[in-house]
């Protein structure tokens, strides 16, 4: 990597960004893949492909458990493909094989959001099946109470609550020029 501060780091390997639904993942991971001049791949779409039907249908077809197993297969796969930007989906990185592939294949990004900065962003839009219960926000306490312990191995964590997508990118990509893995 050059030292030059404008010019992008060079990627080698997935830069994975985690974090909770809501955190940002897809909006930003397409704004980096785009700055970095690499591939973006969203995790939840690859399932989606993979299943043949949208994650709300897994959930309720096949239960969490079923699509837990699709998105490890997924995620083994992905992570052999290259540099590229991969959104995950919020529990992929709690599933202890994905994690440790990903701290050992890629560099994990995780993109940091208050309770109330996820509770009015997932309140924009449906198709949240782990928020599909009488009280989204009391779901999304016990998510950060249960996740961001384990988010916090990643590699590079950037607090997203007072952040445009934009600005958000530009701490992702100093950070990564900070780094010497990626």
């Amino acid at each position: 990597m050059s030292a030059n501060s404008s010019k992008t780091p060079t990627i080698t390997r997935p830069i994975v960004l985690i974090g909770l639904m809501g955190a940002g993942k897809s909006t930003v991971g397409r704004r980096l893949a785009k700055k970095l001049s690499v591939p973006f791949v969203d995790s939840d779409d690859e399932i989606k492909k993979a299943a043949g039907c949208s994650i709300e249908d897994i959930f309720n077809l096949y239960g969490e458990e079923e699509f837990r197993s699709g998105e490890k297969r997924v995620m083994e796969r992905l992570m052999e493909e290259g540099p590229m930007v991969l959104a995950t989906g919020g529990g992929a990185f709690m599933n202890p094989d994905i994690r440790e592939r990903i701290l050992r294949s890629g560099t994990a990004v995780w993109l940091k959001a208050s309770l109330e900065a996820l509770v009015e962003r997932t309140s924009r839009r449906g198709g949240r099946p782990l928020l599909q219960t009488g009280d989204p926000r009391k779901t999304l306490e016990k998510l950060i109470k249960e996740r961001y312990r384990v988010y916090n191995q990643a590699a590079i964590a950037i607090d997203t609550d007072h952040e445009t997508h934009d600005s958000t990118v530009n701490l992702i990509i100093k950070a990564l020029k900070d780094r010497a893995d990626t």
